[in-house]
């Protein structure tokens, strides 16, 4: 399971368990809110509206200087497929979160409801999806390609369908400040560690373990400031069981995900490898990306940390069923005598993405 949350790495790498410290630090992150809600929250000594968009454009900045296009060259040309992952990425999931919520939407509080529907519209994972997919003996060029891209069209996708969910649910609020941020952010720090890729993507590639180390960091303390301001001013009071019901949806959406994409798969005649890529690519969402992206779409409301509370029960859940599903297939592979596929250096460093 360590290998699945890990990102580029090979077949032989992946199978080594080591502990990933990243998913208790998490945990630790939000306790640390709890208790001492103070430092983090608007006003306190940890000055989080600015170490916010810092770490935001940090994070960004980063992805930029790994983020390697001339790597996704071997899966750029099969269309349908990018077609099918990116079409379930940011269609199929969101649709699907709006059924559910007009179903099961009366029974949870505003912010669920809006963090529900911000986990269906957030792009998907790199690392792990491209991992997973090489662990199972998948098509590991068209899963770099789909999860990369992915990446980059959720910059512009994910705040287009929040502000139109915003507008439709009468909250009124304007995108154009929010696009305004992002482009500042996190679209120009991307910008800037592309360009700077040039002089230090040989830097980077020497150091990938220090820079997750700091990725990691970073996003943990985005967890803590996004948890301060809703504990200080007792927004979870009344939302006992809330992680419970989320926990419920989170499975439901993601073997309906699955077998959705499955489904047309089959349908349109894919290869096991192509399947492979297609379902691990559309069925997950980033962590990485989705705090980060939250903080400069929500800062402001008090409720972020319910807002982020589906994404953060997403994000482990997607990683343990699709660990299990990659040990299945991947042995069925090894019966059927399929060479293990390298993972290319291309993705975004982050390993818990």
């Amino acid at each position: 399971m360590a290998a699945t949350a890990g990102g580029g790495r090979d077949g032989g790498a992946a199978s080594k368990k080591r502990f990933d410290w990243f998913l208790p630090g998490m945990v630790l992150a939000v306790a640390l809110a709890c208790v001492f809600p103070g430092p983090g929250a608007h006003g306190g000594w940890l000055h989080p509206e600015i170490v916010t968009k810092g770490g935001v454009a940090l994070i960004f900045f980063l992805h930029g200087v790994a983020l390697s296009f001339g790597a996704l060259r071997a899966g750029a040309f099969q269309w349908r497929l990018h077609v099918v992952v990116q079409l379930g990425t940011f269609l199929v999931f969101p649709v699907l979160g709006l059924a559910m919520l007009a179903v099961f939407g009366g029974y949870i509080s505003a912010p669920l409801r809006l963090g529900s529907f911000y986990l269906c519209a957030l792009p998907s994972t790199v690392s792990s999806s491209v991992a997973l997919t090489a662990a199972a003996r998948g098509n590991v060029p068209a899963a770099v390609f789909n999860a990369t891209l992915s990446s980059l069209l959720g910059v512009v996708l994910t705040p287009l369908w929040i502000g139109w969910y915003r507008g439709a649910s009468g909250e009124g609020a304007s995108l154009t400040g929010v696009m305004i941020d992002l482009v500042v952010w996190l679209v120009l720090p991307l910008v800037v560690g592309q360009i700077a890729r040039r002089w230090l993507g040989g830097w980077a590639a020497r150091n990938k373990a220090k820079i997750n180390v700091v990725d990691r960091i970073t996003i943990l303390l985005l967890v803590y400031t996004s948890f301060c301001d809703s504990v200080a001013m007792g927004v979870w009071r009344g939302h006992g069981l809330d992680a419970f019901a989320t926990l419920a949806a989170s499975i439901v959406l993601f073997f309906a995900v699955m077998f959705l994409i499955g489904w047309i798969c089959d349908r349109l005649g894919f290869s096991t490898p192509d399947r492979i890529a297609a379902i691990f690519c559309g069925s997950k969402k980033t962590l990485a990306s989705g705090v980060p992206m939250a903080q400069l779409m929500f800062g402001e409301s008090p409720d972020l940390g319910l807002i982020l509370l589906p994404i953060m029960i997403y994000h482990p859940l997607q990683l343990l069923i699709c660990g299990v599903l990659a040990g299945r297939w991947a042995k069925r592979a090894e019966a059927e005598d399929v060479p293990p596929q390298p993972v290319p250096q291309a993705g975004l460093v982050l390993d818990e993405d």
